[in-house]
C-alpha cells in the first residue's frame, strides 16, 4: 500500500472558497480513484490562502487483474452472430474463445484477461481530470492558456509511493517543490511523503489545517485580551474568513481612539469586521472596551509595534468617518428623513418607499389592533421604520439599517416601543431570534405588516415565485411572516388583512386572478414546509389541509399538533386502521353501487347489540368531539374520539357488513360512513400514509 500527496499552489484563493474547494478536490479525487479501481483506507484534504491540498493513505500500487467471461451464441450460429460476439468481446477469432455445453447445447465463451495497470501510469490523467473539474464559483484564465483556475496556478507537488507523478495541469507539470510563507520563507521547499511536508511547511511558517489556525487565534486573542484586562469577543463568521487569510496567524492588540467610543457600538463592531477584519474586544461589564485584535500574516523583529501603530491609523480614519455620519445623522430628525423615501425606488411596479411606507402605517396599525397592541404606536412607528435608509451611516453599512433608525429615534426623544419596532421590524431574517410580541408587541405588528404589504403588491402585479427562482425573496418573506405569527401564538385572520394590503396597493392586478386567494394558498405552502423542516410529517399537513385552507396559522398548526398526538397513542393508531378498513368498504360498494351511503342509519335496522353500541357513542362522542372542535380544543377532541376504538372493533368482530338482507346491508354501510365521517372531524385521514 502506498501514500498519494496533492498540493496545488496557487496565488491567494478568495477565503470564502477555500474550504468548499479543499472538500470538491477531495471528493473529485476519491471518486475517480474508486471508478479506476484504486481503493484507499484514509483521506484528509486542507487548505490556506495559497494552496489546496490532500493526501491519501492505504492506496495499492497496481490496480487488480480482471478476469471477465461473457456467453456468446451457440456453436454453428450464423456467421453474422457469431462476428457481433467477437467484436463485442474485442477478439478476432474463436480460435480465443472456449466451447461450453449447458446439458442441451454447446456455446461460445470469451475469457478475457486484462492485467490491472500501475498505479503510477493511471494517476496523471485522474488527477487532471479531477482538477479541471473543480467547480469554482468564479475562475479566470492566466496567459494564453485555455485552463480556467481561481487565481494564477504557480505550481503542482505530486508524490506518490517515493516518487513524483507527472501530473500536468495548465501548462504547470508536477514536482516535489512547493513554497513556504510568502515572507518568512526563501526559496523552494523540497518535499517528500506527506509526513515530511507538514514538517517542513510548519518549519516555513505554514499552519495547514484550517481547524489548528482557528484554535491558535481563539487561544492566543483569549490570552492577549486577558492582559489587557478585557475580553475577546468571539465571532464565529469573522474567525472563519480570517483564517482564510492567513498562513501563520500571529494575534495583536490596539487601542481605539477614545473619542470614537461614544459611537454606537454596532458602528465600531460594523466597521472593524467589515473593513478591516478585526475582532471587538468587552469590559468585564459587556460593553465595548477601547481595544480591537487584529491577526497579522507576519512576525516582525519589533514584536508588531509597527503593525499595530499602522493598523491604528487606518482604524482612525475609518472611524473618523463613521463618527462624522453619526454627528450628521443626528442633525435632522428621522422623521424629516421620511420625504426622502419618496425619490427611492422601491420596485418600478410597486412605486416608491415612501408609498410603500404610507401603505404600512394604515397596515401595522389594523395588524396591532387585531393584536390587541398600540395601534397609533405602530402608526408611528411604520412612519419611521425604513427613515434611516436615506441617512450617511446605512449608505455606508447597509447592515446597519433598522439599528440606526433606533438610535436616530431615541435621540429625537421617540417611544421606546417606536424605537424598538424600527430595528426589530426586520427581525426574523433566516435563522435570527424572533421578537417577542410579549415584549415587543409594535415592532411584530410592523414586521408583520410590512412582510403582508410585500407579498400583496408582488402578487397583485404576478411577480411570484416560480420553480427555484424567488429574485423578491416572497419565500423569505411568508417564512417570516409564519415565524411571528406562529412563534408568538398570535390568533389573526390573515384574510381581511391581506384584503386590506391588496387594495391599499394602487398598481391594477396582473389579470383577472384572486390575489388573496394565492396568497393565503402561498403562505399555507410556506406553512407546510416550515412544518416539515420541524420534522412534522407531510402526510399529517395534508389530513389537516385537507379540511380548507384556514386562514389562522396557530390553529392550523394546532390541528396538526393534536393529530400528531392522536395518531401516537394506541387508541388513536388502532382507530386509523379500523377507519381505514370501514372507508375502504364504504369506498367499494359505493364505486359498485353507483351510489353514496352518508345517508342516516336506520335504529329499527340494527340487528345486533354491537351495532346499537356503536351507533350509540358515535351519537355521544362524535357530539362531544364536535364540541370540543368548535372550541378549538382539538387535544379534547382526539381524546373523545379515541373513546370509539373499543366499539369499533367489537362492530368489526361480530357484524358482517355485507349482509344477505340488501336493507340491512345498506344500513351497515351507512354505519360505517358514520363512523368514517365521526373521525374526519379531526381530520381527513384518508391523507395519513402507512
Amino acid at each position: 500500500m502506498a501514500e498519494l500527496l496533492l498540493e496545488l499552489f496557487s496565488e491567494e484563493i478568495p477565503a470564502r472558497m477555500q474550504k468548499r474547494a479543499a472538500d470538491d478536490l477531495l471528493r473529485l479525487v476519491s471518486e475517480r480513484l474508486t471508478q479506476n479501481g484504486l481503493a484507499f483506507t484514509a483521506a484528509a484534504a486542507w487548505s490556506t490562502p495559497r494552496r489546496l491540498g490532500l493526501s491519501i493513505d492505504g492506496l495499492p500500487t497496481a490496480q487488480a487483474d480482471i478476469r471477465e467471461e461473457k456467453k456468446g451464441p451457440r456453436v454453428g450460429s450464423p456467421d453474422k452472430a457469431i462476428e457481433g460476439f467477437l467484436r463485442g468481446a474485442g477478439l478476432t477469432s474463436l480460435d480465443q474463445c472456449e466451447k461450453r455445453s449447458d446439458g442441451k447445447a454447446e456455446f461460445w465463451f470469451a475469457v478475457i484477461e486484462r492485467r490491472g495497470r500501475p498505479a503510477a501510469e493511471v494517476l496523471p490523467g485522474l488527477l487532471a481530470e479531477a482538477i479541471n473539474a473543480l467547480p469554482w464559483p468564479k475562475s479566470m484564465r492566466s496567459g494564453s492558456s485555455s485552463f480556467r483556475w481561481v487565481r494564477p496556478l504557480h505550481a503542482i507537488v505530486c508524490r506518490f509511493d517515493g516518487a513524483v507523478v507527472p501530473v500536468e495541469v495548465g501548462g504547470v507539470t508536477a514536482g516535489s517543490e512547493t513554497r513556504g510563507h510568502r515572507f518568512l520563507s526563501h526559496g523552494p521547499v523540497v518535499v517528500g511523503d506527506t509526513a515530511d511536508y507538514r514538517a517542513k511547511l510548519a518549519a516555513a511558517h505554514v499552519v495547514l489545517e484550517r481547524d489548528e489556525r482557528a484554535a491558535i487565534i481563539t487561544r492566543d486573542a483569549q490570552a492577549a485580551c486577558a492582559r489587557e484586562g478585557v475580553r475577546w469577543v468571539e465571532d464565529a463568521g469573522l474567525l472563519d474568513e480570517v483564517v482564510g487569510l492567513i498562513e501563520w496567524p500571529v494575534v495583536l492588540t490596539g487601542r481605539i481612539d477614545e473619542a470614537f467610543m461614544s459611537v454606537p457600538r454596532e458602528v465600531l463592531t460594523t466597521s472593524m469586521r467589515t473593513h478591516q477584519k478585526y475582532f471587538a474586544a468587552e469590559t468585564a461589564d459587556g460593553n465595548l472596551a477601547p481595544r480591537f485584535v487584529v491577526v497579522a500574516n507576519m512576525l516582525t523583529v519589533d514584536g508588531g509595534a509597527q503593525v499595530i501603530a499602522g493598523n491604528e491609523k487606518v482604524l482612525r480614519a475609518r472611524l473618523s468617518d463613521a463618527k462624522f455620519f453619526w454627528d450628521e445623522d443626528r442633525k435632522a430628525r428621522l422623521e424629516s428623513r421620511v420625504a426622502a423615501l419618496d425619490g427611492i425606488v422601491f420596485h418600478a411596479k410597486l412605486g416608491t418607499l415612501g408609498e410603500k411606507v404610507a401603505r404600512l402605517r394604515g397596515l401595522a396599525k389594523a395588524v396591532a389592533v387585531a393584536m390587541g397592541a398600540d395601534g397609533e404606536a405602530a402608526d408611528r412607528a411604520a412612519l419611521l421604520a425604513k427613515a434611516d435608509l436615506t441617512t450617511g451611516m446605512v449608505g455606508e453599512f447597509p447592515e446597519l439599517q433598522g439599528i440606526m433608525g433606533r438610535y436616530y429615534a431615541r435621540h429625537d426623544g421617540e417611544a421606546e416601543a417606536v424605537a424598538e419596532a424600527v430595528a426589530l421590524h426586520y427581525q426574523p431574517q433566516g435563522g435570527t431570534a424572533c421578537p417577542k410580541a410579549s415584549e415587543h408587541p409594535v415592532a411584530v405588528a410592523v414586521g408583520i405588516a410590512d412582510r403582508l404589504d410585500t407579498l400583496a403588491g408582488f402578487f397583485k402585479v404576478d411577480e411570484k415565485p416560480t420553480g427555484s427562482k424567488d429574485p423578491f425573496a416572497l419565500r423569505r418573506a411568508a417564512l417570516g411572516l409564519i415565524r411571528l405569527v406562529l412563534e408568538n401564538g398570535l390568533r389573526l385572520s390573515l384574510r381581511p388583512l391581506l384584503d386590506l394590503a391588496v387594495a391599499q396597493h394602487r398598481a391594477a392586478t396582473v389579470g383577472d386572478r384572486d390575489v388573496v386567494a394565492e396568497l393565503v394558498e402561498f403562505i399555507a405552502d410556506r406553512l407546510r414546509v416550515s412544518l416539515a423542516e420541524q420534522g412534522i410529517r407531510h402526510d399529517l399537513v395534508a389530513a389537516v389541509f385537507a379540511k380548507g385552507l384556514d386562514d389562522d396559522i396557530v390553529r392550523l398548526f394546532a390541528r396538526v399538533e393534536a393529530l400528531k398526538g392522536f395518531l401516537a397513542e394506541d387508541d388513536g393508531a388502532n382507530l386509523l386502521i379500523a377507519y381505514r378498513r370501514a372507508a375502504n368498504i364504504v369506498r367499494i360498494e359505493e364505486k359498485r353501487d353507483g351510489t353514496s351511503f352518508d345517508g342516516i342509519v336506520d335504529s329499527a335496522l340494527l340487528a345486533q347489540p354491537e351495532e346499537t353500541a356503536l351507533v350509540a357513542v358515535l351519537d355521544e362522542f362524535g357530539h362531544k368531539a364536535a364540541g370540543k372542535l368548535g372550541d378549538e380544543d382539538f387535544v379534547g377532541a382526539g381524546a373523545e374520539l379515541a373513546g370509539l376504538r373499543g366499539p369499533v372493533d367489537a362492530f368489526f368482530a361480530a357484524v358482517t357488513v355485507n349482509a344477505d338482507d340488501a336493507a340491512l346491508r345498506v344500513n351497515r354501510l351507512r354505519l360505517l360512513a358514520r363512523i368514517r365521517a365521526t373521525l374526519d372531524q379531526l381530520a381527513d385521514l384518508s391523507k395519513i400514509e402507512g
